[in-house]
């Protein structure tokens, strides 16, 4: 139901989101005032910083050139070290390192001491127990009380902070909130990766919603005609064919299955929808339809059977109603997911309509929302391979704009993402051809992108593949 095409659009759209607000671990620049204050605050935040990297189990080594930061051991994956493995990998940690060697060898010492006093805490053990997975803000709250109540509380540590000369109260103080500020700042870019993640499952959601909410609309307007017609009967004054009007368009037999239909039923009684407050649109997408030549021609066939009443309901469908500039700007209203959604939406809802036709008085299901397990995984799995690889697929891009003598700064953004994205799959989907990515992403960039990306996404990704099978990255075809 929700297919590749449309699960890769929504992938790229997320990527593109993300990477355009997100930043790195942003370690703050030493202040331009030479006050002591600040000196010392500046200083001191950095030792804060070395500490927290000292605590989660990372070592410095190799003074003598660029420092290297490393566990000590081998760090399983848990959920109270992601801060410092971004921190870690921060290049501005390893000038801090260098200048701040003296500390770092001087916490050598008490690093067991206050190791375990942290295991011991009841804020690590509560941390420990919770029963959800944390997140990234529940990290930084544990960081933030580890600080206040077990290492700049421990006296050694004060003596390490008060021996140093240039030690101040405010610069203290100032240090603290450049630490709070610090984490924080992390957690706000942390929470946009988990809130782009949420944003993809709630866009696949909503183009499920958009399918069930098309289908909606065809009852509605046939309940809008319906009651058109019964006000006419009670106008003052009504006509003969006011009081007895053609009842061919609203007693549809297409629309009373679908009504009755007990997969639309169900998803309604968990998902209501309805178009009764879009009354202006559900008015003018009517007018147009008792204006087409469709519909004559319908209502004046001598008589009709089930089969024709779904071909009714196809032609309004594909030549009215998804043409209509009302229903797009509903739709743009309704949901900034769905007027993007709507090709693919509308095709489902007219393969729905023929399904109606053939089913020869059968019960009908509606489309599911994927096809199998594999296209629900598909989506998620796509946008985590490419977030975790970017750099690297960047730099697979670059290497083939050098060789094409292309100059990388002249790449629309949205280029980019397409061909991380695009990439992800060539590496990570054995089973997809290259051929289908190439011509997939391909159409993304016509699109999305500007007129000339398509042609170029296309000879880039070739050239990519082609490292790829030489590297013996893939082999597939």
């Amino acid at each position: 139901m929700i297919n590749r095409i449309l699960i890769r659009m929504k992938v790229v759209q997320m990527l593109y989101s993300y990477l355009l607000t997100r930043s790195d671990f942003k370690i703050l620049p030493e202040p331009e005032s030479h006050s002591r204050d600040k000196r010392f605050a500046y200083s001191l935040y950095c030792d804060l910083l070395l500490l927290l990297l000292d605590q989660s189990g990372y070592r410095i080594s190799n003074y003598e050139g660029r420092p290297r930061i490393e566990p000590a051991n081998k760090i399983g994956k848990n959920d109270w070290t992601h801060i410092a493995a971004a921190l870690a990998a921060n290049d501005d940690m390893k000038d801090i390192a260098l200048h701040h060697r003296s500390f770092s060898e001087a916490l050598l010492s008490h690093h067991q001491r206050l190791s375990a006093a942290i295991k011991e805490s009841s804020a690590f053990k509560d941390y420990s127990r919770m029963k959800t997975k944390p997140e990234i803000q529940d990290e930084v709250q544990l960081w933030e009380t580890i600080f206040t109540t077990i290492l700049l509380r421990d006296n050694a540590i004060k003596e390490l902070i008060n021996s140093d000369p240039g030690f101040t109260h405010v610069g203290y103080e100032q240090a603290l909130q450049m630490l709070d500020e610090t984490l924080n700042d992390f957690s706000t870019v942390r929470s946009s990766l988990v809130e782009a993640r949420r944003g993809l499952a709630t866009s696949l959601d909503k183009a499920y919603e958009l399918y069930h909410s098309l289908l909606q609309l065809m009852i509605d307007l046939t309940d809008l005609r319906a009651l058109n017609l019964d006000e006419a009967k009670h106008k003052y004054l009504p006509s003969h064919d006011d009081l007895n009007p053609n009842m061919r368009f609203v007693e549809n037999q297409f629309i009373q299955a679908l009504r009755e239909n007990d997969d639309m039923k169900e998803y309604l009684d968990k998902t209501p929808i309805s178009w009764q407050d879009e009354d202006v649109t559900l008015r003018r997408i009517l007018d147009k339809i008792l204006e087409s030549d469709i519909y004559k021609e319908y209502m004046a066939a001598p008589s009709t059977d089930f089969a024709n009443d779904c071909e009714l309901w196809y032609s309004l469908f594909k030549n009215i109603i998804v043409e209509s500039d009302d229903l797009a700007e509903s739709l743009e209203s309704q949901s900034v997911y769905w007027n993007d959604d709507l090709t693919i939406m509308g095709s489902f809802v007219l393969k729905t309509i023929k399904q109606f036709a053939h089913s020869e008085d059968k019960p009908i299901s509606l489309l599911p929302k994927f096809k199998d397990i594999e296209d629900e995984r598909f989506g998620p799995k796509l946008f985590e391979d490419a977030i975790r690889n970017q750099a690297e697929y960047r730099e697979m891009i670059d290497a083939c704009l050098v060789e094409s003598k292309w100059d990388p700064d002249r790449l629309a953004f949205m280029d980019i993402v397409i061909l991380e994205t695009a990439i992800a799959e060539l590496i990570n989907f054995e089973s997809i051809p290259t051929l289908v990515t190439i011509n997939e992403y391909t159409e993304i960039a016509n699109y999305y992108s500007t007129p000339k990306s398509g042609q170029f996404i296309t000879g880039l990704l070739y050239a990519i593949i082609n490292n790829l099978k030489k590297d013996g990255i893939i082999v597939k075809e």
